[in-house]
């Protein structure tokens, strides 16, 4: 049998044909790289089949086709869609809360063997996350790439003067480098574009090991990026740009990406406009994605387009300046070549460049460049020297590469030869993708996976059909003795017995305190217990403790060098007493409430590389867990160990930390009297908000959901 892989992409518009990219910020390079690279790994002899997961999305803003479950990429290549969220389109700083939804699906299907793949591959930060979840509770190697990284992208807009609190609330940056820490964390191979990249970008991470990575430079497609023009070519391009140029002959300076801050736009039209010498010599075109109507744009795009049109009045650059409203993507290799003709030069501005295909492009269709000097540009010029690398922050800097790339023509048919070589030798999808399957085989099934859930015989199964948590800490505490009385007739009634439900406790306390504080309930025995802030699990009256469990979050857990990597942060932080600490569980008391701390102490977590992670209970109380353990996690590795679906599991969530229960699949009650944390969660599926609070909340949860009846 061949290899069976599995891609995830999980935002912008993704399809097998007619990719809109440029149309917003998430539909860029990314969607276009992991495309090709599904074609050209489904051609090879060795694989048996691909699978790109994105999410499914109806919303009559966009096309039909991205509401399609199923489509085809290619024989042996096809893209699934899965529902999480809402059903409209959501640009991916949005798609956070639903992440785990997709997760559990995604487990779901993948833990029967017809499904199973080799190895998961996941790009971009929120992918990593699902990765990450998916490669811990199944044991399916990880490999990650980033393509754009959080820490570098919140360095370049801090080093450009922005707000940390307003690039937190555009980009939820500190969700994304939590998630890109938790997927190397897990990965077993890092697929890079450029040395840089390994070197400067990912070294940032506390969870990044060096042998983790891997540079693989993506392809190019030489069927559609050559030197040769094509019958009739011409005359389209002319017709994109005609109306805007007064001397359409002289050489242009051409641009293509989307309009957004990173690729810094604005600055290349300032430093056109400056330049007397730039004006005379050239038009500058602008190939921004397309454009409808602006008011339709994201904000971003809006501001960017803006930045542009005002500075082309500002330097009064009519008859000089193009940025056509629309164009196909089957258009783009004519234009790189319409501006070769020209002897034109192929300008990339970005503040940060993870590899810059782009750049390859136009190269392979006899394209000098001038472009950044950060990330993929240094590799890139080193491999071809088909131009020059500038500070594309420094106006004059980015004004003086220009106008020296342009005035020496010998030069430049030079550069066009080497960059049309250089990347018809190192840069093609061939290359590219027997690099990409030889790693895999090599580093990834040489990896130890994970611990991962195995399943037990039907007949020792400690649990019935379906699960009610409760929560020994809160919604049981102090309850009302009607109310008690009543949910024990109900637990009485569910089990046990064909269709019988079972219930287990929750609870941050020690399994002995946890029983002591249970028994003045009077209610049935649990059929389970998860205690320890989920770090313990055990069955029934014999509490027979599950070694599984214990086994797959011990991996790379260090209890002492959790201890000393915090030691110094008692101005904060007060060691709970001996009673409250366990083998896989260092908890601390917080000298001020709020979450103020939690950044810092993952900063700590993070420098001493210990496979940690803190969770904030009710304000106060501070548990540093491994990094595989957490309730929630807890609760799927129940699922999976005992085949009991998700959507069979019932819990209960009232304080602040409980928001790792309200997510994914599971159902979820939350009591009247919660933490205010709770009520972002109103709209999320399968969470039910009670009009009673406590014990009372509960029972209108479980009848809400008829939870306990039968089946």
């Amino acid at each position: 049998m061949g290899l069976k892989l599995l891609h995830l992409h999980l935002h912008g518009l993704f399809r097998s044909h007619d990719l809109e990219l440029g149309r917003d910020a998430d539909t860029g390079g990314q969607t276009l790289y992991v495309l090709e690279l599904a074609r050209g790994l489904a051609a090879r002899p060795e694989v048996e089949r691909v699978e790109v997961v994105t999410r499914l999305i109806q919303d009559r803003r966009v096309s039909a086709d991205y509401a399609r479950s199923e489509e085809l990429i290619a024989p042996g290549a096809s893209i699934l869609r899965f529902p999480f969220g809402p059903r409209r389109y959501l640009r991916k700083e949005l798609l956070w809360p639903h992440l785990d939804e997709l997760a559990d699906q995604l487990v779901t299907r993948l833990q029967h063997p017809q499904h199973r793949p080799d190895w998961i591959h996941a790009h971009y930060a929120d992918a990593g996350y699902v990765g990450a979840l998916v490669s811990r509770r199944l044991g399916i190697p990880l490999v990650f790439t980033g393509h754009s990284l959080g820490r570098e992208k919140l360095r370049r807009l801090l080093a450009a003067g922005g707000d940390h609190e307003q690039i937190e609330q555009a980009f939820a940056i500190s969700r994304r480098i939590d998630a890109e820490e938790l997927a190397l964390a897990h990965a077993d191979l890092v697929i890079t574009s450029t040395r840089q990249e390994a070197d400067e970008q990912y070294a940032r991470y506390g969870r990044f090991q060096a042998e983790q990575a891997q540079v693989v430079p993506p392809g190019v497609d030489s069927q559609r990026f050559h030197p040769d023009a094509t019958p009739g070519e011409a005359p389209v391009v002319d017709g994109l740009l005609a109306s805007f140029l007064r001397e359409p002959e002289l050489p242009p300076l051409l641009a293509i990406s989307r309009a957004v801050r990173r690729k810094n736009i604005p600055a290349l039209v300032e430093a056109f406009g400056r330049s007397a010498v730039l004006r005379q010599r050239h038009n500058l075109v602008l190939v921004l994605g397309c454009r409808e109507d602006p008011r339709q744009l994201e904000k971003q795009q809006r501001e960017v387009f803006q930045q542009v049109f005002d500075l082309v009045d500002r330097y009064d650059l009519y008859g000089k300046v193009a940025y056509p409203k629309q164009h196909q993507r089957a258009q783009i290799p004519a234009v790189y070549r319409w501006a070769a003709r020209r002897r034109g030069l192929f300008v990339n501005p970005a503040l940060t460049e993870p590899f810059g295909l782009t750049l390859l492009e136009a190269a392979a269709c006899g394209l000098p460049m001038v472009a950044t000097d950060d990330g993929g540009p240094r590799d890139i010029l080193a491999r071809c020297d088909n131009g020059l690398l500038v500070d594309v922050t420094d106006l004059e800097a980015l004004q003086d590469g220009l106008e020296r790339a342009s005035s020496d023509p010998e030069r430049w048919r030079r550069w066009r030869d080497n960059g049309i070589e250089a990347v018809s030798r190192h840069f093609s999808w061939d290359a590219h993708v027997c690099r990409y399957l030889a790693l895999m085989q090599q580093r990834v099934h040489a990896a130890a996976s994970p611990v991962a859930a195995r399943t037990t015989s039907p007949e020792r199964r400690p649990l019935g059909d379906r699960l009610l948590l409760l929560d020994l800490d809160s919604s049981l505490e102090q309850p009302d003795a009607d109310a008690l009385q009543l949910l024990r007739q109900q637990l009485e009634a569910s089990g046990p017995g064909v269709g019988a439900g079972s219930f287990g406790i929750l609870s941050g306390r020690s399994l002995a305190a946890a029983r002591h504080r249970f028994a003045e309930l009077h209610l049935p025995s649990p059929s389970v217990w998860i205690t320890r802030a989920g770090t313990e699990i055990a069955y029934g009256e014999d509490l027979e403790a599950d070694p599984q469990w214990a086994a797959r979050i011990a991996v790379d857990w260090q209890r002492e060098e959790v201890e000393r990597s915090l030691s110094d942060l008692g101005a904060h932080l007060e060691l709970q007493d001996s009673a409250q600490q366990g083998p896989f569980k260092v908890s601390y008391l917080l000298r001020q409430p709020g979450e103020a701390i939690l950044p810092l102490v993952r900063q700590r977590l993070r420098q001493r590389r210990q496979a940690a992670r803190p969770y904030l209970r009710c304000h106060w109380f501070l548990d540093v867990l491994p990094l595989r353990a957490s309730r929630s996690e807890a609760i799927r590795f129940l699922a999976l160990r005992w085949q009991l679906p998700l959507d069979r599991i019932l819990v209960v969530a009232s304080q602040q930390g409980d928001a790792e229960l309200v997510r994914g699949l599971p159902a979820t009650v939350v009591p009247a009297e919660h933490d205010p944390c709770l009520e972002g969660f109103r709209q999320q599926q399968r969470v039910f908000f009670a009009s009673r609070s406590k014990v009372s909340g509960v029972l209108e949860g479980l009848q809400h959901y008829r939870f306990l009846q039968r089946r």
